[in-house]
C-alpha cells in the first residue's frame, strides 16, 4: 500500500533552477566559459560536481580546479536562494496534503546536503521531512535510483509503496528506476518534452494533485 512520498527539491519545491543557472553562468564565466541557458539545460538534475566535470571535459578551461569551481557554484547558489529564492506554487499545499493523510515524507535531492539544509531551513520546511537524502553521498547521482532508494530505506519504506515528485527528466528517470510511482511537475519551458510520458502522472502545478489522482496511483 502506498504510504510514502518523496520529493525532489530544486525546481519542484523551491524555485531555484534559475538561480542555479545564474550561479553556474557567473562562475563558469570566471574561467572563460560562456554557458547559455540551452547548454545548462543538458545537465539539469545532475550533481554539481558531475555538472562541472561534464563542462570541464567539454571546454577544457585552465586556472581553477573542478573542485574550486564546484564549491564556488554551491556557495553562490546557497546565497542566492537565501536572498532571492521563492517557494514553488503549491509547496505548503502538497506538504499539508500528505501530512494530513499520515504519509511518511522524505526529500531526495541531487544538491549537496549543506545547500539542502540551508534552503529547507530558510523556507521553514526542514522538519516536515522524516528523512532527507543527498545524492552527494551515493555512488551515483540521478538518473541512477540510488538517492531515492536511500531515502526510502531511511523512511523504512518499500520503494514500491512510494510516490516520487519530480520536475526534471533526469529525476523522473531515477525514481522510475527505483520502481516508484512518479508525479512529474515539469518546468514550463520543458512541459512538452515527450520523455515525461514515462511518469505516471504529469501536472502543471503541485496544487493540481488531489485525492482522485492519489487513488489512481
Amino acid at each position: 500500500m502506498i504510504d510514502t512520498v518523496i520529493f525532489d527539491m530544486d525546481g519542484l519545491l523551491i524555485d531555484s533552477e534559475p538561480l542555479w543557472g545564474q550561479a553556474m553562468r557567473e562562475v563558469f564565466a570566471s574561467v572563460g566559459v560562456e554557458l547559455s541557458m540551452e547548454l545548462a539545460s543538458h545537465t539539469t538534475g545532475l550533481r554539481t560536481a558531475e555538472v562541472v566535470d561534464y563542462w570541464h571535459n567539454y571546454f577544457k578551461w585552465k586556472g581553477k580546479s573542478t573542485e574550486q569551481v564546484t564549491n564556488e557554484i554551491i556557495d553562490s547558489v546557497t546565497e542566492k536562494i537565501i536572498k532571492r529564492g521563492k517557494p514553488m506554487k503549491g509547496l505548503e499545499y502538497i506538504l499539508d496534503f500528505f501530512e494530513k493523510r499520515k504519509f511518511k515524507m522524505g526529500l531526495a535531492s541531487s544538491s549537496p546536503l549543506r545547500l539542502i539544509d540551508a534552503a529547507t531551513t530558510h523556507f521553514g520546511i526542514k522538519n516536515r521531512f522524516l528523512a532527507i537524502s543527498s545524492a552527494e553521498f551515493e555512488s551515483h547521482g540521478k538518473p541512477h535510483p540510488a538517492v531515492y532508494l536511500a531515502c526510502a530505506k531511511a523512511l523504512d519504506s518499500n520503494a514500491l509503496d512510494c510516490i516520487a515528485f519530480e520536475d526534471s527528466v533526469t529525476g523522473m528517470t531515477a525514481a522510475k528506476a527505483a520502481r516508484m510511482k512518479v508525479v512529474a511537475v515539469p518546468e514550463g519551458h520543458n512541459r512538452h518534452n515527450k520523455r515525461y510520458a514515462l511518469a505516471d502522472v504529469t501536472l502543471n502545478s503541485l496544487k493540481d494533485f488531489n485525492d482522485d489522482i492519489l487513488g489512481k496511483l
